[in-house]
């Protein structure tokens, strides 16, 4: 059987569907499990072993579905269920399986803070998809492979990193998802152990920042990798500090220890790190009964209240007794 899976984007969004990926590829014998997404995602797939093509989102929509129609699909799996997604199963006229967006209940948890969210984590969400092929959890988690030549060398980081560090991720897709530069400055200069700070080229600049209270213990690796390097410090790190972002997918993906800080999108959401069975291998620090949270279910580059309670209240000493209990202090 021929599947086709469709995920757009983004980075946490597409490591959250390797379950899917995993699941079909070793439980359906017969599948021949293809992935289309945006050309800029091509390092989040290229490497998965349970894939057997890849194929990318084309300017030239005509072009592209000629393309996707040679292949002669079994079935459509829809994980991202936009508009453009609709335009491909249309196209392609097989048949298909879509993943409920559930955007009723997260319209009222962000517009009137009523919780109908399930109590789900999305992958499971995206699994249901699968339930006509008798697909089960597998219970394994989220994968994310990383090609030899990105594996990082010794020499690439620091030597005063060598023996272990702690991973703080700085950026985020969206400002009203990210920890304020100031509590970042004073949570890096609190924390007693090799840093590496890591995040995007846009992220350069207030890493360099944060890195200069302290040139030895925190090193400012944001823009220097590419995602893949990216993800292999994660893989390498003791202990992961991370907005809600990608890389705190990927650091699920590894098991890695985890303190996530949200802002104004909430666990409910059902994308908290996802590690079957593992919940004791993540913290999840946020502010709790706020009148404006969620404010959106991604976020926003300034906060609509002006005053960004949801992160300006996450102490930075609260965030360095975690770090101490997770490194045994």
């Amino acid at each position: 059987m021929k599947f086709l899976i469709i995920r757009f984007s983004s980075i946490g969004d597409i490591v959250l569907t390797t379950p899917v990926v995993r699941c079909l590829k070793k439980q359906v014998l017969t599948a021949e499990v293809h992935y289309l997404t945006k050309p800029s995602f091509k390092a989040v797939v290229a490497s998965n072993p349970y894939i057997d093509k890849i194929h990318y989102l084309q300017d030239d929509f005509d072009a592209m579905i000629a393309s996707l129609q040679q292949e002669d699909f079994d079935y459509v799996i829809d994980l991202h269920h936009n508009l453009r997604t609709l335009k491909v199963k249309r196209a392609l006229g097989k048949q298909s399986f879509s993943f409920n967006k559930l955007n009723i209940p997260k319209w009222l948890l962000t517009n009137f803070k009523v919780n109908r969210m399930p109590d789900v984590h999305i992958v499971d969400r995206y699994l249901a998809t699968l339930q006509s092929f008798g697909i089960r959890n597998d219970g394994v988690g989220l994968d994310y492979f990383i090609p030899e030549e990105d594996k990082v060398k010794e020499s690439d980081i620091p030597t005063a990193h060598h023996a272990g560090y702690i991973g703080v991720v700085i950026g985020a897709a969206l400002n009203t998802k990210k920890y304020p530069l100031d509590k970042l400055k004073a949570l890096c200069a609190s924390i007693q152990h090799p840093i590496i700070l890591l995040g995007g080229k846009e992220d350069a600049a207030q890493g360099d920042t944060i890195a200069d209270t302290d040139k030895v213990k925190i090193y400012n690796a944001c823009g220097k990798f590419n995602l893949n390097e990216s993800a292999d410090l994660v893989r390498r790190a003791k202990l992961i500090i991370t907005n809600d972002t990608g890389l705190m997918h990927i650091a699920s993906a590894f098991n890695k220890p985890i303190i996530s800080i949200w802002g104004n999108t909430v666990p409910e959401f059902g994308m908290y790190p996802y590690m079957p069975g593992k919940p004791q291998l993540f913290d999840i620090m946020e502010i709790k009964d706020l009148s404006c949270r969620p404010c959106s279910k991604i976020g926003y580059n300034k906060c609509p209240k002006k005053h960004f309670k949801c992160m300006n209240l996450i102490k930075p000493e609260e965030v360095l007794a975690k770090v101490n209990a997770r490194l045994g202090r």
